[in-house]
């Protein structure tokens, strides 16, 4: 009999049978909050009826119909409203499966136009687990770990993490980009050096927003040695943060954008954005893919377009954002074991530490299992695995919020004694 893999760790033991909005129903029937959202993706909720609607008709129509060999309305649709919503001047599209399909293409297109080999990538950055977005992921070794040597002409760089280092977010800040510009010095020459990744919040990093100044810094530096500003939104964009894409806090433009989680509601479609300019720079053939802007994925987006949009969710992200935030930190307040709480909208992370600082990874995990038991499904991250995150669809609404952090809250009085 066949059977997983045993190198699939499951964070829950939830076994599930159906989905409806922040909820999900396990096989005995019973309900829980799903402050997970597929890692991101189910942006509009679980099974969002415009958005079935959507992926059902398709169905009947055309299921896979490979997009350089024949175009289909879906595609062409979802390209066009795309236009709407990217940022100014990104105005040609790549699509593909994965976020870490669109890493490697957003790569592959950097080093083409500009014939420079290496890429900078921030440190706690979390880019996939292909080989080359493997090779550029530095949230935690278990990405990398076994698989080596990873790719060449890859270059870390400092991120403004405050907590991490003890400091105030504008000390991070100023000693992560003067040590960009070591490395320019050091370690890439800015004439070898393609492009720069970087999320606007770090993701599997540990929920670390990044800042106005430190952004502005290297669309700075970008602009000054001709290097490509390649901002990976594939958890931040579609409204998670409360605005449509995570570097709109910062009032800062990108050369590319990746996309991909919650575009299509859980249907699996990913994509680049890049100026048309930009994209003429690579080499003709060098995009492409069998399942790339399925036709059912397509029409999928597009209805979770229109949700988004038609039921106002950023603006839910970005109200139900502060009232997470709040009320986690409330309860981080009461919990020394609580080192930080941060995020931007519907992205919350609690950061557990020991009394003396260190990272407290079992007790960030005691929390996130006994919140399964009790109904609420929440995931960890951060390098050492010490940060709680809550990560709900952007359907979630005020009282949902509030039963979360009374189980979270709960929870946590029960695994620290606080």
């Amino acid at each position: 009999m066949a059977q997983l893999s045993p190198l699939l760790k499951q964070a829950t033991p939830v076994v599930v049978d159906h989905g409806e909005g922040v909820y999900l129903y396990d096989v005995e029937g019973k309900r829980h909050l799903d402050f997970t959202a597929g890692i991101g993706v189910t942006s509009t909720g679980h099974c969002h009826p415009h958005v079935v609607r959507a992926a059902q008709e398709q169905i009947g129509k055309l299921v896979h119909g490979q997009y350089t060999t024949v175009m289909h309305k879906p595609l062409l649709e979802l390209t066009e409203r795309l236009g709407g919503v990217l940022p100014r001047g990104l105005d040609s599209l790549f699509y593909a499966n994965s976020g870490s399909e669109a890493v490697e293409a957003a790569l592959r297109l950097s080093r083409q136009a500009t014939k420079r080999p290496n890429v900078i990538v921030f440190q706690g950055g979390f880019h996939g687990r292909t080989v080359a977005a493997a090779s550029m992921t530095t949230s935690g070794t278990r990405f990398s770990a076994g698989i080596g040597p990873l790719m060449a002409g890859v270059h870390i760089a400092p991120f403004p993490y405050a907590y991490h280092y003890g400091w105030d977010e504008q000390t991070a800040t100023k000693f992560a980009l003067r040590e960009l510009d070591y490395l320019f010095q050091t370690v890439s020459a800015p004439n070898e050096t393609a492009a720069m990744f970087v999320e606007p919040v770090l993701g599997e990093g540990g929920y670390v927003p990044a800042n106005s100044e430190f952004m502005a810094g290297l669309r700075e530096r970008a602009d000054r040695h001709g290097i490509l500003l390649v901002v990976d939104e594939i958890q931040t964009g579609f409204g998670r943060t409360g605005k449509f894409w995570g570097h709109d806090h910062f009032d800062v433009s990108p050369d590319i954008v990746l996309i991909a989680k919650g575009l299509a509601s859980g249907f699996p479609l990913s994509g680049i954005a890049a100026s048309q300019e930009l994209m003429a720079k690579a080499f003709p053939g060098s995009q492409g893919g069998t399942y790339g802007g399925n036709a059912v994925s397509c029409a999928a987006a597009i209805a979770t377009l229109e949700v988004i949009q038609q039921e106002n969710l950023v603006e839910n992200a970005a109200e139900r954002g502060r009232q997470l935030l709040e009320g986690a930190r409330v309860i981080a307040d009461k919990t020394p074991s609580i080192g930080e709480v941060r995020g931007l909208g519907l992205l919350v992370g609690s950061e557990f530490t020991t009394a003396d600082g260190e990272p407290d990874a079992a007790t960030a995990a005691a929390a996130q299992q006994t919140a399964a038991k009790n109904g609420l499904l929440l995931l960890t991250c951060g390098p050492y695995m010490n940060v709680v995150r809550m990560v709900p669809p952007l359907v979630v609404n005020a009282e949902q919020v509030d039963d979360a952090l009374r189980i979270w809250g709960d929870v946590v009085a029960s695994v620290t004694g606080s």
